[in-house]
């Protein structure tokens, strides 16, 4: 997969991020070194491994999941600009 100036412009704007237009070209580059290292990863051999959750062999400490705080709803939208119905109220964002 290939990332072209046009790509990398719309990956910019959807990222809201300003880029020049003659960084762009860099930008695109950019992007196209990171898939090439996300390709090289695919064709690592992994069969046989299994995950890890850090490079030191630990077990997750697990806890009994439970409520220990809450019913506090009116506290937490007190803080809220805007609340309605129990729940935060933003503004849309998306047209």
């Amino acid at each position: 997969m290939s990332i072209d100036i046009e790509t990398a412009r719309r990956v910019a704007k959807l990222a809201r991020i300003r880029v020049e237009e003659q960084d762009l070209p860099a930008l695109a580059g950019e992007f196209n070194a990171i898939l090439g290292f996300i390709e090289q990863l695919g064709e690592v051999d992994v069969e046989g491994v299994e995950p890890m959750t850090s490079v030191t062999p630990m077990r997750l400490r697990r806890r009994v999941d439970e409520v220990t705080d809450g019913g506090c709803q009116a506290k937490v939208l007190a803080n809220a600009p805007d609340a309605r119905e129990g729940f935060f109220a933003v503004p849309k964002v998306v047209e």
